[in-house]
């Protein structure tokens, strides 16, 4: 009896190591990107072609508008700039989305309710968010911006759809 519950607790070990590591990894990515200053993580410099690329400042030359209450736009930033400020929001919203992603697939575990799931993984990545940002007013050479805490609550929100999606249609096939 007792080599049953052993190997019950084993399972159950290598169930949470399974659920958790990845979110803990995830974590952690985040918090060494935040603790970098920014000249750590500029990318400009491989983007400096791009400033005399003819084709991209015209393609790119019609849009403008405003984040955090700075303009962007070729005109404003540049080429360079104006590509990195995408890379980085769509970095943000992708390593939020992949959080989300994970965090509602450990919650799910420890729930009944979908809804319930939803609400925790949600509330969970907000906060996080939200810290990330309050680290990187600690950060030399970043700026916590409210802005970036929607485009990471963006992320999560379509991560937790993503991943919503993918069980719906896993249990219609069962079904």
């Amino acid at each position: 009896m007792k080599q049953v519950c052993h190997i019950g607790e084993e399972n159950l070990m290598k169930k949470a190591v399974f659920l958790w590591c990845p979110i803990l990894i995830i974590l952690f990515i985040i918090y060494c990107f935040s603790a970098q200053p920014y000249k750590d993580q500029d990318i400009t410099p491989w983007l400096q072609a791009a400033e005399h690329n003819n084709f991209l400042h015209t393609l790119f030359s019609p849009i403008s508008f405003t984040y955090a209450g700075k303009e962007i736009s070729v005109q404003a930033l540049g080429v360079a700039h104006f590509m990195e400020f995408f890379i980085r929001k769509a970095s943000h919203l992708m390593v939020f989305f992949i959080l989300a992603f994970f965090t509602i697939r450990a919650i799910k575990n420890y729930t009944k309710t979908a809804w319930k799931a939803i609400v925790i993984s949600f509330l969970f990545v907000m906060i996080y968010a939200i810290l990330d940002e309050t680290h990187q007013m600690f950060t030399n050479g970043r700026t916590p911006l409210k802005s970036d805490v929607i485009v990471d609550c963006t992320g999560g929100a379509l991560g937790i759809f993503f991943y919503s999606s993918i069980k719906k249609k896993r249990n219609r096939r069962k079904s």
